[in-house]
């Protein structure tokens, strides 16, 4: 499996904000890192709307 196509300023960026190793992320499956962001998405909503 090849790393993410991502910027290395976009990866810093999704892993502060996923909380998780930069090392990680880059290393995760493109489909479980969709996942994780849809859930982030769905939080920060969840805060906007209270």
């Amino acid at each position: 499996m090849r790393p993410l196509q991502i910027s290395p300023d976009t990866a810093v960026k999704l892993a502060e904000q996923l909380n998780i190793p930069l090392e990680q992320l880059m290393h995760m499956p493109q489909h479980i890192l969709l996942q994780k962001l849809a859930e982030l998405n769905a939080s920060e909503d969840k805060k906007g709307s209270e």
